[in-house]
Formats: structure tokens, sequence, C-alpha cells
């Protein structure tokens, strides 16, 4: 089996299984390392050659998160291309529990009302009202949002999964007005063009909003995210929910907003 052969069937077992583009691109990648490490026999798992090749990456400066990412590849294709059951047990990096960086509401609000474009903030507003990743944001089409019921439906989200999430009521008027016009399978943030927005136009509209509030937090577009789960337990929503309406799949996830709001901790004062 050559390589480009080897590839081409991990691919094709990665979209078989439904994963996202940016998994498949990510996974290809990896094993193409791998592969141009390996030099031959790719079809024959050799374990400790996996073990070398990771330790090499790591030696690199490669993150642990991208080291992990290079091993679950590398599984997934000896598992289910090659079909060799024999378990590779490898426990290589500790993925870094670094807690999300979250705004406080008046750096949320800073943000919103430093950009002079109506349009953007509205972007902005619904992605933190809504905990809404920035893929979500760009994906949405007028029909996926109900003001009668407060809602967002949004469909095949990460993961292929759908979810409910809601709609802050404050946003009716200035979304009635965006999507005034036009028809329900069109996108609610479309382009000049009027196609849909692309990720990094989004992700460059709150660069610049952070730019103009001089905010010093290393705050990225899921930093509205990780604020509106924070900002909804500050409330005194139950974890579950906030874990419904952000779509994890496990309620551990979630659980680490509750490092980033535990009032017990806000109470203690330092003895200096």
């Amino acid at each position: 089996m050559n390589a480009f052969f080897a590839l081409k069937l991990f691919e094709d077992e990665l979209r078989l299984r439904n994963y996202s583009p940016k998994t498949i691109k990510s996974y290809l990648y990896a094993l193409q390392c791998y592969l141009n490490f390996k030099k031959c026999a790719f079809e024959e798992l050799d374990i400790e050659n996996v073990r070398c090749f990771l330790l090499q990456k790591q030696a690199s400066g490669l993150s642990s998160q991208t080291v992990n990412l290079f091993l679950n590849g590398i599984k997934f294709f000896y598992l289910h291309v090659i079909k060799i059951h024999e378990k590779i047990d490898i426990h290589f990096a500790k993925i870094t529990k670094k807690l999300p960086i979250v705004l406080s509401r008046n750096e949320i609000q800073s943000l919103i009302f430093a950009l002079p474009n109506a349009k953007h903030r509205l972007l902005l507003s619904l992605a933190y009202g809504s905990g809404l990743r920035v893929s979500e944001v760009i994906d949405l089409k007028v029909k996926d949002v109900d003001f009668s019921e407060l809602t967002i439906h949004l469909k095949e989200a990460k993961g292929k999964k759908d979810r409910i999430t809601v709609f802050p009521e404050k946003l009716i008027m200035d979304m009635r007005n965006l999507s005034a016009g036009k028809d329900g399978n069109e996108f609610l943030f479309s382009s000049e063009r009027g196609g849909k927005l692309t990720t990094r136009t989004a992700q460059k509209i709150f660069e610049n909003a952070l730019q103009k509030t001089g905010i010093q937090k290393g705050a990225t577009f899921h930093s509205l995210r990780h604020s509106f789960a924070t900002h909804l337990l500050e409330n005194g929503v139950d974890v579950r929910y906030v874990q419904e309406l952000l779509g994890h799949h496990n309620i551990r996830t979630t659980q680490i907003y509750t490092r980033v709001t535990n009032p017990g901790l806000k109470k203690i004062k330092s003895p200096l």
C-alpha cells in the first residue's frame, strides 16, 4: 500500500462517518506526517515507531493538543481503515487545562458599541446572547430564528447535532429589520456580495472591536460563547440547562465554567 492510497482510504472512511471538514483536514495532515516518517509498510502497525514519531513531534515544540491529535489520527487509521484491533496503548500528552477567557458584562457592552456598523454590532450581540460558535453565527438562516418562541434552531452544528438555544428578546427589532425582505433560506448575516460571511470576516469584526476598546485580555470570538455560559451560571441557571444550550455532549465540558464563576472564591479577600 502506498501513501496516496492509504490517505485516500483514510479520507473516505472519515467522510463515511460524517466527520467535519475541519477534523478531516486535521487528521489527514496528521496521518500524512506519520506516513512520511514511517516511509514504508504502512499497513503494518509498529507501536514503537508511533511512539518515536510522537516524541519527535513533541520535541519540535508542538502543543499537547496537537500531539494528541496526531495520536488519535493514527489510531483511527489502524483501527478503522487497516482493521488492526491491537490496542495502541500510548497515553502521550496531558492536555493543558486552561480556564476560558471570559469578558465581563461591561466589556461585552463596550465591544458591541465600539463598532459603528449596525450589522456588525448585531452579529456580536447574537453570538454572545445565544452562546453561538463563529461557524454557527455565519451559518444562520432567516428561518432558523423563531421570534415568537425566542429560540434559534441550530441545524447540524458541531458533531452534526441539531440543538435549540435562546434568542435575546432585546434583539427582536434589529433582527426583524435585518431579515426584512429576505427569503427563509437566505443567510441572516450575508456578505456585501450576498453570500455567506466567512469565518475570518466574523473573527475580524470581533478583533476590530477588541482593538477599539483597548481590552487587554487575550479574548477571541469564542470568548463571547464562554461569557454567555459564565454569565448564565452567575444568574443561577442550572449547569445542565447551560450544557443543553451550548450543545456539549459531556457535562464536564460545561463544568469548567463553574471554576470561572465560583462565588465562594470571589468572596475571599486577600490578607494583604
